[in-house]
C-alpha cells in the first residue's frame, strides 16, 4: 500500500513540473513574442548635461504623444559615452550589431558616430543637438531629403544674434574670451563664425580651450584679467562642467554668456538659445515617422523651430551689470 502511495505522489510530482515547465515555456515564448514585435530604437547621447538631458527629455515625452511607449510599444536602449568620442564609436556599432530598428543620436559626434556606423545597413538615424549637419558630413543639405537613411533636426546656433546681445550688454567690450573643445566639430565651426563676425568690431578673441570637463576650470581661470566677457558656445565637454566656469566668473565680476539656456538656468548671464526640450520633441515627431514605415531618407532634415531669449537678473545683478529696460522688455523669460 505504502509503495502504491509513493508512486502515486511521484507521478502527481512530476505532472506538476511538467505543467510548471510548460507554463514558463510558454509566458518566455509570449515574452519573446512580444519583444519581437515591439521596434528597439538605440539612443545614443554623447554626455550628460542639463542640454543635452533636455533634448532626451523632449524626445521621450513626444514619443509617447506619438503612440511609442517605452517598455509598452517601442524599447528605448539608451546609452551614453561620457563624454568619450571613441565610446559613440563603440556604441554605434553595437546598436548596429543588435539590429536596432533605428537610432536617435543626441550631439554631432555621436551622429558622426552613428551614420559611420550604419554604412550599408539601411538602418535609419535621426540627429538632434548638431549644429552645423552640413559641414559635420551628415547630410548635404537642411531641407532637402538626404536620399539614404538620414534625417534630423539642425540646431544651428544663432552666433550673429548672441554677439548682438553681448555688444549691447557689455557695450565697452573689447576683449571676449571663448571657452570650447576644439575637437568637437561644432564648436569649432562656432567659434570661426565668431571671429569672422567681431572681426569688423576690433574685439580680440582669447580662447580658453579645452580636451575633458576636468580642465575646464583652470581654462576658466586662465582668462581672469585677460577678458571683458566670456562666452561658452554649445559645446558639450565645457557645457558639462559650467558651474565652474560660472563660479569662476562670478568669483571675478566677469558677464558670462552661452550658447543654451539651461546654463543660464544655472547661474550664467543670458543668451538667445534653442529650446533643447523642444528640439528633442522635434526629433520625436521624425522617429515615428521612421517607425510608421517612411524611409529616412525621404524626409528632410529640419532647422530648429524655436529659440529662447533668457536673461538671468540675479546673475547680472551679482556681478553690477546693468541690463538696459528695452532689452528686459523683449526678453521671452527673465530669472529675478
Amino acid at each position: 500500500m505504502f509503495k502504491k502511495l509513493m508512486i502515486l505522489i511521484m507521478c502527481l510530482g512530476l505532472f506538476s513540473f511538467a505543467a510548471g515547465c510548460g507554463q514558463q515555456s510558454k509566458s518566455t515564448s509570449e515574452e519573446q513574442k512580444g519583444q519581437k514585435d515591439i521596434p528597439v530604437v538605440g539612443i545614443l547621447q554623447l554626455v550628460s548635461h542639463p542640454a543635452l538631458n533636455l533634448d532626451y527629455q523632449g524626445f521621450v515625452d513626444q514619443m509617447k504623444e506619438e503612440g511609442f511607449i517605452d517598455g509598452k510599444t517601442v524599447k528605448f536602449d539608451f546609452q551614453n559615452a561620457q563624454g568619450d568620442l571613441n565610446m559613440t564609436k563603440t556604441i554605434a556599432d553595437k546598436f548596429v550589431a543588435d539590429k536596432v530598428d533605428a537610432i536617435l543620436a543626441i550631439t554631432t559626434p555621436s551622429s558622426q558616430a552613428a551614420v559611420q556606423a550604419t554604412k550599408g545597413t539601411g538602418i535609419p538615424v535621426v540627429f538632434i543637438a548638431v549644429s552645423d549637419p552640413v559641414k559635420a558630413g551628415l547630410i548635404k543639405a537642411v531641407g532637402e531629403p538626404t536620399g539614404t537613411n538620414i534625417t534630423g533636426v539642425a540646431s544651428n546656433d544663432p552666433i550673429v544674434q548672441q554677439m548682438d546681445l553681448i555688444e549691447e550688454m557689455v557695450p565697452d567690450m573689447k576683449r571676449l574670451g571663448i571657452m570650447y573643445n576644439p575637437g568637437e566639430d561644432n564648436s569649432v565651426r562656432n567659434v570661426n563664425l565668431i571671429k569672422e563676425y567681431v572681426a569688423g568690431k576690433g574685439w580680440e578673441v582669447i580662447e580658453g580651450t579645452v580636451s575633458s570637463s576636468s580642465e575646464v576650470q583652470m581654462a576658466a581661470q586662465s582668462l581672469v584679467g585677460r577678458v571683458d566677457a566670456v562666452f561658452m558656445p554649445q559645446d558639450n565637454t565645457v557645457m558639462s562642467a559650467v558651474q565652474s566656469v560660472i563660479k569662476v566668473c562670478r568669483d571675478n565680476k566677469i558677464p558670462f554668456f552661452t550658447g543654451d539656456t539651461e546654463s543660464v538656468k544655472a547661474g550664467a548671464v543670458a543668451t538667445i538659445g534653442n529650446d533643447e526640450y523642444d528640439c528633442g520633441r522635434q526629433g520625436a515627431e521624425l522617429m515615428a515617422r521612421v517607425l510608421r514605415g517612411e524611409n529616412a531618407g525621404s524626409i528632410p532634415p529640419e532647422e530648429i523651430r524655436k529659440r529662447t531669449l533668457l536673461i538671468n537678473k540675479k546673475a547680472a545683478d551679482a556681478i553690477g551689470l546693468e541690463i538696459p529696460q528695452s532689452l528686459l522688455n523683449r526678453a521671452d523669460d527673465v530669472i529675478k
